[in-house]
């Protein structure tokens, strides 16, 4: 798959003028009605003005190839990470209502919990034993105030998802050093989750995350690794069609320099290969 096309169809082509002339005629091309501009994504010539122009040195670093593979992947990290901000957004509204109605809710629990234990006792299940309904007897006990705190932390965290998924999404640099550094914070707790009660499902949750974070610091070099962000910059440009265009520009300036030092004109009167002779004294 062509990702540079794929994106340029979605985005549109991206195209750009030097003010460098030999690099520039390397970026646009002729045909019988317009001028056309050669875009710095996927390289194909389109019709039209350019789309900003300058000197080669602002010209603007664009993802190619698998950087652009690499954000579709952080992308879908993206998504998972907004599903687990309205889930804990959702939560946190729950308990919050949970602390002003909790009187009622006690009231409520207490007269009907003796009408479940009747038909679960048929069943061979007694009500009082189960854990789900003892996380609520200990929920009732707890002070308002501790519930507003818990859902102040459940939407603390909620927030800080949202955070980390909208910077994936945008694929932007400080969004990949946030989602690295509050995924490698949440690592030690799943390993001690799986100490405590191992299950398959918290085993993929915590490769899941490992190999984010493995992810973003190696490809994206954060943290200074492989070169840090100056040798990822570097990558890029070495990557783009504009420095392809430099480079081409520069083989041609060589190939006409080597003419030039082996034309006769070059060489000089009486110079062996000249066409004039030399005078004699």
């Amino acid at each position: 798959m062509d990702w540079n096309l794929y994106r340029c169809g979605r985005a549109g082509h991206l195209t750009y003028a030097p003010d460098e002339p030999h690099i520039r005629e390397h970026l646009s091309a002729r045909s019988a009605s317009s001028v056309l501009w050669r875009c710095v994504r996927c390289g194909t010539f389109v019709p039209g003005e350019p789309g900003d122009a300058g000197p080669t040195s602002a010209a603007p670093v664009v993802r190619r190839g698998k950087e652009i593979r690499s954000e579709v992947i952080l992308r879908v990290f993206a998504v998972e990470r907004i599903i687990r901000f309205v889930l804990f957004g959702i939560l946190a509204y729950v308990i919050w209502r949970f602390g002003y109605h909790q009187a009622s809710i006690d009231k409520t629990f207490n007269k009907e919990i003796p009408l479940l234990r009747a038909p679960f006792r048929v069943l061979g299940y007694n009500v009082n034993r189960s854990h789900f309904v003892g996380l609520i007897r200990h929920a009732l006990t707890l002070k308002p105030s501790t519930i507003r705190l818990i859902a102040a932390a459940a939407g603390a965290f909620a927030i800080i998802e949202l955070i980390e998924g909208v910077g994936l999404w945008l694929a932007k640099r400080w969004g990949e050093y946030f989602a690295a550094v509050v995924t490698s914070i949440g690592l030690p707790y799943e390993i001690y989750d799986m100490w405590v009660k191992f299950t398959y499902f918290r085993l993929t949750a915590f490769i899941i995350n490992l190999g984010l974070v493995l992810y973003l610091v190696l490809t994206k070099r954060l943290f200074g690794v492989r070169g840090g962000k100056r040798a990822y910059e570097v990558r890029l440009r070495s990557e783009s069609v504009i420095d392809e265009a430099m480079r081409a520009a520069e083989s041609a300036k060589r190939a006409a320099d080597g003419a030039s030092a082996r034309s006769p004109a070059a060489a000089g009167p009486g110079a062996p290969g000249s066409a004039e002779p030399a005078q004699s004294t």
